[in-house]
């Protein structure tokens, strides 16, 4: 990316890692990271240290339907609507990954998948979040993963529908929403 300047402006530059600390472990381990500030000063950051990747599917059904799960989510504490999604396992291509999350979580089967993008989970996070666009989307069986950490109940909307419950807050997932909505041509 090549901003234009401005005339007298500082320069962003990477701060120096002094040191780090490993604070919690489990689902979202956090590492505290001493950092040297470009002004001199000490400053610690938590980091959500993630060692996987997920991926969130844009499933589109042949009649312009978007398959969504609806499900509580704990930090807003508060039912929403998300990609179908998940962690991508070892050695799991990240495609497969999209189809069998989609599977798993919608009961809904695929013709075609393609990655359309990626964003880091939040500033302060390790954790990269990809997005696919999943096709030709039909209802194929129920919902398997119904249980342990995943109670997901599957929602079809239109793009226009999916556009409004994103600028309302309704999701988790409006970063991966635009990206996928905008690659598919949905915006």
């Amino acid at each position: 990316m090549n901003d234009p300047e401005p005339s007298g402006a500082r320069r962003v530059v990477p701060w120096e890692l002094l040191g780090q600390r490993r604070r919690t472990d489990g689902w979202l381990p956090v590492t505290t990271r001493t950092y040297r500030m470009p002004d001199g000063s000490v400053s610690d950051w938590d980091i959500h240290t993630m060692a996987f990747t997920t991926v969130g599917v844009l499933a589109l059904t042949d009649d312009g339907q978007i398959v969504l799960t609806r499900q509580f989510r704990p930090g807003p504490a508060a039912i929403v609507l998300d990609l179908p999604g998940g962690i991508v396992d070892p050695g799991e291509e990240l495609l497969d990954a999209a189809a069998r999350e989609l599977r798993e979580e919608t009961g809904y089967s695929c013709e075609s998948v393609e990655p359309a993008g990626a964003s880091w989970a939040f500033g302060a996070s390790t954790w990269r979040r990809h997005v696919a666009i999943a096709r030709g989307c039909r209802a194929q069986g129920e919902v398997t993963s119904w249980g342990g950490d995943e109670y997901c109940e599957p929602v079809l909307l239109s793009a226009d529908e999916l556009r409004r419950v994103a600028r309302e807050g309704g999701t988790t997932d409006s970063d991966l929403i635009y990206v996928a909505l905008d690659v598919a041509g949905l915006l």
